[in-house]
């Protein structure tokens, strides 16, 4: 077989635009930090309106509804899922309330939008996904990074063969938090898996499919939860992923995709909008992919895009991120949280 040879530039990312989809009406369950940027990110890139939220409690849903200009603040998920003028709900509650809030959208027959990761594990994720298809609403996980132009110029690269046969994908995440962020709190399902550690085994499944052998080892945080991990997948054809996730410490969260033709390197933090990096096996040529937009968590908007797309196409999940991939990456979670003890 010949080695491709790389190309003069990289393929040019085809996301839609913001105006080549439908305008949907959004209600937002949960006013933190993600949901802030999410809402932030909607209003100031595309034309999709959020129009409710719902907290817990009336004044915090006002609160939230007047610094970010909605419409209408819900005192419970019940009311904002019952909501006739919400066409799509965004769960954005902390991972142990993914799994009620995704149910009681569906129930009410709203698409959902559910904040990575999916569920708790394999299991929770399966559950809210039957759920939404026998409902006949579409249903994604908010895994952002899959939706960036930056992963769209990737996809093609790979697509098109042009770093040979991918033997590796290298990629770690980490970040330094302190006391009393929520990622450190046992009650809140805290810990470096499901809030890092799944940007970097979504990389890998993504790329090389789903993992058939899990190693993992790591260590465990003050407060409980797990501070770091260090895992080794092995894949179809005996492809590897070495990886690690840990909120002890801040790395360069970098990732590597490795072909026998040339090497693809996301520069870090490899899960927000970048460059993208290709170079020959023999290290003598490479081709970047500037990212003309590097504006961080601004591109979540990404995400909503996506369902747009699909809803009005009629989908009931995306092509780019099928519940079963979001399933498949859990379970290696799954795996590695075994392992962990």
């Amino acid at each position: 077989m010949s080695t491709p040879s790389l190309p003069h530039a990289l393929p040019a990312p085809r996301r839609p635009l913001p105006s080549t989809v439908p305008a949907l009406r959004w209600g937002v369950l949960g006013t933190g930090w993600i949901a802030s940027r999410f809402v932030a990110s909607l209003h100031a890139s595309t034309t999709q309106r959020v129009v409710a939220v719902g907290s817990r409690s009336q004044a915090s849903a006002d609160a939230f509804a007047a610094s970010a200009g909605i419409e209408r603040a819900h005192a419970s998920a019940e009311a904002l899922v019952a909501d006739p003028e919400v066409d799509v709900v965004h769960v954005a509650t902390p991972h142990h309330l993914h799994l009620a809030g995704a149910l009681l959208a569906i129930e009410a027959g709203k698409h959902v939008l559910v904040e990575k990761p999916l569920g708790l594990g394999a299991a929770e994720a399966q559950s809210i996904s039957s759920a939404a298809a026998a409902a006949g609403v579409f249903c994604m996980e908010a895994m952002w990074t899959l939706f960036l132009p930056r992963l769209d110029v990737v996809r093609q690269v790979l697509d098109e063969g042009l770093i040979g046969d991918v033997r590796t994908v290298l990629a770690d995440h980490g970040e330094h938090f302190a006391p009393p962020h929520r990622i450190l709190d046992p009650a809140m399902a805290g810990g470096s898996l499901l809030d890092l550690g799944t940007y970097v085994t979504t990389l890998a499944t993504w790329v090389l499919g789903p993992a058939t052998r899990v190693v993992a080892t790591g260590q465990t945080a003050p407060s409980g939860v797990n501070g770091q991990a260090a895992m080794l997948l092995t894949h179809a054809g005996d492809a590897t992923s070495v990886l690690h996730s840990t909120l002890l410490t801040r790395t360069p969260t970098a990732a590597t995709v490795a072909g026998t033709a040339a090497t693809l390197t996301l520069p870090g933090p490899f899960f927000v909008p970048g460059d993208v990096v290709v170079t020959s096996a023999d290290g003598s040529r490479s081709v970047t992919w500037t990212d003309p937009e590097p504006i961080g968590h601004g591109a979540l908007f990404h995400s909503a895009l996506e369902v747009a797309r699909c809803v009005g196409e009629g989908l009931l999940e995306s092509p780019l991120r099928p519940a079963a991939a979001a399933v498949a990456n859990l379970a290696v979670l799954d795996e590695v949280t075994s392992a962990l003890g």
